[in-house]
């Protein structure tokens, strides 16, 4: 026989359920704020109007993010005398960067809907605008994150992959996160656009043999074996400020600018992969899409988790 229950205890039940299962949504600022989208666009337009880099910087800024505890915001927040944030990490120290943009979004939405567009959110669209910005795209971004009010400096250091993993560790990595090692393929061909420090690929281009030689002598004219630490090189020697299919085709050309990139394509399981989006810039743009939408809901704060910070750099 079925116990009685009151009213109130069956909406408190609900409401439990309702927090446990909050999902993001693409509508959500439809009412609470109908301006956020379009006045996120305009100031990436802008930004990557100004420099071009920049939209794989903001890019990049969302993938950190979501890598690290969630996508949370938490890679935003500035170290205090108190707070040890994620920004000195070996994987963001002195790379991230877009930061200024995101402060400037932030204020922008802030004067329109005080309170209501979380942090989080900001770096979703502006992933998506970026890629847009930058000829690539787009995709339905779901919205309805919070900001965290903590971050992870030691899971940064451990999450991330790094530009000298071999194709076990990157697949280890995206794995962790609950993506296929298709996903991991997917989500590389964002280095159709960016840049790298000669750090990042100097061993590769002086030491490693599956490297196409005309390439690996035009990197080291800007990436001296010693000193020029800070040079930076364009991931896509090809089209390095289009977000295009051009990533698999160098890849094929053994023209991958990091050791972690060119292990896509060396006679492995993932060769297939490569060779198909770069034949077919259609089926890559639909998966990136569709893998960028995955990403964006790894471990999101809802309901009343978190908070809207009013400042990304701090918590309220």
């Amino acid at each position: 026989m079925a116990l009685p229950i009151s009213k109130v205890d069956f909406l408190i039940f609900m409401c439990l359920i309702g927090l446990g299962s909050a999902q993001l949504s693409s509508n959500f600022y439809a009412t609470k704020c109908p301006n956020a989208l379009s006045t996120i666009k305009s100031a990436v337009n802008s930004a990557v109007a100004k420099e071009a880099r920049m939209g794989a910087s903001l890019l990049r800024l969302h993938f950190h993010d979501c890598f690290v505890q969630g996508c949370d915001a938490s890679v935003l927040l500035d170290d205090t005398s108190n707070f040890t944030g994620e920004k000195t990490a070996g994987p963001n120290a002195n790379s991230i960067r877009g930061f200024e943009v995101i402060d400037t979004i932030k204020s922008q939405v802030e004067s329109l809907c005080p309170g209501v567009v979380s942090c989080a959110d900001i770096l979703a669209v502006a992933a998506r605008d970026s890629v847009v910005a930058l000829g690539g795209a787009s995709w339905n971004v779901l919205l309805g994150r919070r900001d965290s009010t903590t971050a992870s400096l030691s899971s940064a250091n451990s999450d991330l992959p790094a530009p000298f993993f071999n194709l076990s560790g990157l697949i280890s990595a995206f794995s962790n996160k609950g993506f296929t090692t298709k996903e991991l393929v997917t989500l590389s061909g964002a280095h159709t656009i960016g840049q790298a420090q000669c750090t990042a690929f100097r061993t590769r281009i002086y030491n490693e043999s599956n490297i196409d030689p005309t390439y690996a002598k035009s990197l080291q004219a800007n990436c001296p074996s010693v000193g020029g630490d800070t040079n930076l090189s364009p991931f896509d020697v090809t089209t390095p400020n289009k977000f295009d299919n051009a990533y698999y085709t160098n890849l094929r050309n053994k023209k991958g600018l990091l050791h972690s990139d060119q292990q896509l394509f060396n006679g492995v399981s993932t060769d297939s992969q490569v060779t198909a989006y770069s034949n077919n810039p259609a089926t890559f743009n639909t998966d990136f899409g569709n893998a960028m939408i995955k990403m964006g809901n790894l471990s999101p704060l809802t309901g009343t988790s978190g908070q809207i910070r009013t400042n990304c750099r701090k918590t309220n």
